[in-house]
């Protein structure tokens, strides 16, 4: 019975991260798009830090503990569509690392990336979770 409160609790927190990780880039080509210094700015700000502390933060932990015993409860470990997914985890966490990188340097006026690239970064999520559902469900390897 603890396998299915851990797959369920793990599932839950997974979908709340893809969320943030899903509107951070959209947040940050907004941000882009106000002007330097202006009220507008000053919000965007405020709502990455908000995403980032209240949605994002919490939610990796929590994906990444009941992953982490979900493991060993299967002994998923020992398989090879684990290793797969376990590097595309440990990718989407730099990701999730960078954007909030990337969020700080918004935050101090540095605008390093045009928004048509912040439109194609914000594909990374999608296509992670993508192959981690095939790679969990379908078990090729």
């Amino acid at each position: 019975m603890i396998y299915l409160w851990l797959k369920a609790g793990h599932i839950i927190f997974v979908i709340f991260w893809m969320a943030g990780l899903f509107m951070l880039p959209r947040y940050f080509v907004y941000h882009q798009e106000a002007d330097p210094g202006s009220p507008e700015e000053a919000k965007w700000i405020d709502r990455e830090q908000k995403l980032l502390k209240i949605i994002l933060l919490p939610s990796i932990i929590v994906v990444w503990v009941l992953g982490l015993a979900l493991m060993s409860t299967v002994g998923a470990h020992t398989q090879g569509w684990f290793h797969a997914k376990l590097l595309i985890v440990l990718l989407l966490s730099g990701y999730h690392g960078w954007m909030s990188a990337y969020a700080k340097k918004l935050a101090r006026g540095e605008r390093p990336l045009q928004g048509k690239a912040l439109r194609l970064i914000n594909e990374v999520p999608g296509i992670a979770a993508a192959i981690i559902v095939i790679l969990v469900v379908v078990k090729p390897f």
